[in-house]
């Protein structure tokens, strides 16, 4: 049933040329994960912490998720499991690894979809969030590059790690004294998760050139990415609301001033540090402290700038 739908989208695909497949692949790209957390942390910084909070926990724990069923199942790509399907070359150069779960369908799971399930924000801002975010899926069968199980149960664990973010964060708010607890039981989970990743037994399987499949190690390695992102949002999550309290009540020129430094900084520390690492640590502790630092900047190392620099009480 997978295969016969990608043939049939592959077909109508070629048939009209690329009127969708431009479009398709825009939409695609904005569920990719650096642009999500790009969003969420001008959000988290400009327009609304308690939203920003709750788009980047939820995020950071579906990309630990993500990593975890992709390691767990090891299924192919559409294309290494029935030779007909021809994905899209421009997607396919971004389309490695495992296939299931779709990683794109839980980036936009977190960001737009998390914004669709909270009935507080208007009715016609969640519509579009939902359509943005069924679009994304969709993009990812259509260019051929996943199949629809994989985005079908992509996009409903990714809403389900949201709702329980919402309830956590909920609780938590009930309970102020308690984050600390759920920042350790949240890292010593993803920290298992690399732990499983790290050890686990990969298929080790050769196309008809004596290529390998799929590199196992790499798939562990986009493993800690998601384990190095997820302690990085918990731990400056702890550290900003014990220490910081900035506040994103704030004139509209702070908000553009916070705008561009904040990307600006972002950038600096992101790209300078993973040059710097990557010569100087082993390949996991590079991995997991580069994607660490991006996430700790966005939630406490640039609010705690933020704090000192624009005088806030």
């Amino acid at each position: 049933m997978d295969i016969s739908i990608l043939l049939a989208l592959q077909d109508f695909r070629n048939g009209i040329g690329s009127v969708f497949t431009d479009f398709m692949l825009k939409i695609s790209y904005i569920g990719e994960m650096e642009v999500v957390l790009v969003i969420m942390a001008l959000i988290y910084w400009c327009a609304s912490k308690k939203y920003g909070t709750y788009f980047l926990m939820g995020w950071s724990a579906n990309r630990v998720v993500n990593g975890l069923l992709k390691v767990t199942v090891c299924a192919y790509r559409p294309w290494v499991r029935d030779v007909r399907v021809v994905p899209n070359q421009e997607a396919m150069a971004a389309a490695t690894g495992y296939s299931f779960p779709s990683g794109h369908s839980m980036n936009g799971a977190s960001l737009y979809g998390g914004g669709a399930i909270r009935k507080e924000l208007p009715r016609f801002l969640r519509g579009v969030l939902a359509i943005i975010f069924v679009l994304i899926a969709f993009s990812r069968i259509y260019l051929g590059v996943h199949t629809p199980q994989d985005i079908l149960v992509g996009s409903v664990a990714g809403l389900l790690v949201m709702w329980f973010t919402f309830k956590l964060i909920e609780w938590v708010e009930a309970k102020p004294k308690m984050d600390v607890l759920v920042m350790c039981v949240c890292i010593a989970i993803a920290v298992a998760v690399a732990i499983f990743a790290a050890f686990k037994a990969y298929p080790v399987d050769f196309d008809a050139a004596g290529k390998l499949l799929v590199d196992g190690s790499k798939m562990a390695k986009d493993t800690y990415k998601g384990v190095g992102w997820c302690i990085g949002v918990f731990a400056g999550w702890v550290l900003e609301r014990r220490y910081v309290h900035f506040s994103t009540d704030i004139p509209m020129i702070k908000r553009m001033t916070r705008l561009v430094t904040g990307l600006l900084g972002y950038y600096a520390v992101t790209l300078t540090l993973k040059t710097v690492f990557n010569n100087c640590l082993p390949g996991v502790a590079a991995t997991i402290l580069i994607t660490f630092l991006q996430t700790f900047y966005v939630t406490f190392l640039f609010p705690w700038c933020v704090k000192r620099f624009e005088g806030e009480e």
